[in-house]
């Protein structure tokens, strides 16, 4: 048979994933955070994007307005307004308050001239109190121009504080300008994290007026900074406090058996008795493993909820998006009329056309994103009940199957949804994902299975209730958790006990014997 080209009509179908519908995929396992990230850059390229203003009513329903709806000529233009974007149930979004501030003016201008001048201006105000008096002096800032900003103060980090040190000292300007690259390669904790070999390549000088220099550097403040272990760090807060001496050096030699508390073998390798051992441990206790944490450095950020959940009065369970997170998109109709009903040329046109398209997909897909999230949630809680009003012992197996069912969507839309979201509750704020864990099976045959993360708390229980003179092995925890009626193998409490930082049984009664002595 002769292979010869020839034409095919097939009929199959294909999930076409258009750029909308990735965009709202995108939307969906976006955090509340990064979504305004997004909205951001969208509304530096759409002119027909406008951020949403505080005072509209936010339980009003978007309205998506097309190319083909009526109303682009006169009268649309007058009774077009900004459109609105609805961020779930009506019933489930705060009462927005009619307070300008979170706060009574009293509470932020409390001084004995508020009363008096009440009719004054508020330069003249802070004026009587002597606030802003030596402000304009100096500054020339007026009363408009005075806030709370401006009075804060930075945080002095470790770096400036060793070069105003730097500064103080009489050392000749190679010395100084080898110290201040030194100053520049010292981490958050204070520790040295630079090679003096590649640093006397670098600057071309010799590896020894590198080592010098940084000798130098190891007697600054705080004590301890420029040291390139934790050993280093220790000695040198020691011989600042005068307490550094042969048996205190052997100690710091060997910090991996006070680590595990073996405290006979470092009695013998220090050569001093039990008391003089125990009172080596606890000065080493009170000296500071990470002496440049003392100064400013990056705050990590708060986790901010999603999700809100609280209990009515009558039993039931209220919930809400955090509105305060949630970015407010508005389409300008009014300026797409006043445009449309211009001479555009074509490309004009084209441009316009999909910029209002754009705009009213992503309202369309944050409607959806903030009534998705709304309803796993309600779900979840639903599921999860008995978490919410007893504990993290009544925590019960779940996976996304069993969400996605019950709300008739996709197993991956619910994971989309629950990514990156975090729910806040009267027991803390937990991630989303924390209520989906795996099942560990009951002893009895028709019994109910036990969630992985009840077992795991079970676990940190009998540890932490454990006496040091009966220590608790796997074997043995095990044998407990089968009385409770949870059938968990020996491998499972060892991989448990890994992931909650639980150190071994021989670790353990080291370490609380170390404790009690």
């Amino acid at each position: 048979m002769a292979l010869t080209p020839r034409l095919d009509i097939r009929q199959g179908q294909q999930l076409v994933m258009t750029p909308q519908l990735q965009q709202a995929i995108k939307l969906l396992q976006l955090s509340n955070l990064d979504l305004a990230n997004f909205i951001e850059q969208e509304l530096e390229k759409n002119p027909l994007l406008e951020r949403g203003d505080a005072d509209l009513d936010v339980n009003q329903p978007a309205e998506v307005v097309s190319d083909n709806d009526a109303g682009f000529g006169e009268e649309g233009a007058d009774s077009a307004a900004l459109t609105d974007l609805s961020l779930g149930d009506a019933t489930a979004l705060p009462e927005t308050s009619d307070s300008p501030l979170d706060t009574d003016y009293d509470n932020l201008y409390n001084n004995d001239s508020a009363s008096d001048g009440a009719n004054e201006s508020p330069a003249a105000n802070a004026t009587d109190s002597g606030y802003l008096a030596a402000t304009t002096s100096s500054s020339g800032y007026s009363g408009s121009e005075f806030s709370l900003e401006n009075t804060l103060a930075e945080d002095l980090s470790l770096q400036d504080h060793l070069t105003g040190q730097l500064s103080l000292l009489p050392l000749p300007a190679p010395t100084k300008f080898i110290a201040t690259y030194l100053i520049d390669l010292v981490s958050d904790a204070g520790y040295f994290t630079g090679d003096t070999s590649e640093i006397s390549e670098t600057l071309g000088c010799t590896e020894q007026l590198v080592v010098e220099t940084l000798d130098i550097l190891k007697g600054f403040e705080p004590s301890g900074v420029f040291a390139q272990d934790l050993a280093e760090c220790l000695a040198l807060q020691l011989k600042d406090k005068n307490r550094y001496d042969p048996a205190m050096a052997a100690l710091l030699d060997n910090l991996e058996l006070l680590a595990r508390g073996d405290l006979k073998t470092l009695m013998s390798l220090c050569g001093v008795d039990r008391e003089d051992i125990t009172e080596m441990v606890s000065e080493i206790r009170e000296l500071d493993p990470k002496p440049g944490l003392k100064f400013g450095h990056d705050v990590s950020n708060t986790v901010i909820p999603d999700v809100f959940v609280s209990r009515n009065p009558d039993g039931s369970w209220h919930i809400e998006l955090n509105t305060e997170t949630l970015p407010k998109v508005l389409v300008n109709n009014r300026y797409h009329a006043q445009i449309s009903n211009k001479p555009l040329k074509k490309q004009e046109k084209e441009f316009i056309s999909e910029c209002m398209n754009t705009a009213n997909w992503l309202v369309k897909s944050l409607d959806q994103r903030a009534n998705t999230i709304l309803k796993v949630a309600t779900e979840l809680v639903a599921q999860q009940e008995m978490f919410f009003t007893q504990g993290i012992e009544y925590l019960k197996p779940m996976n996304l199957k069993a969400i996605a069912d019950a709300i008739q969507m996709h197993e991956s839309t619910v994971s989309r949804v629950t990514a990156n979201k975090y729910l806040a509750t009267a027991r803390g704020v937990f991630e989303l994902k924390y209520f989906f864990t795996s099942a560990i099976n009951s002893t009895s045959g028709g019994g109910i299975s036990h969630s992985a993360e009840s077992v795991k708390y079970k676990l940190k229980q009998l540890v932490d209730d454990e006496k040091p003179n009966a220590i608790l092995s796997d074997d043995k925890i095990v044998e407990l958790m089968k009385r409770e009626g949870i059938d968990i193998a020996r491998r499972t409490v060892a991989k448990y006990r890994d992931a909650l930082n639980i150190p071994s049984s021989v670790e353990r009664r080291r370490q609380k014997k170390l404790l009690t002595t």
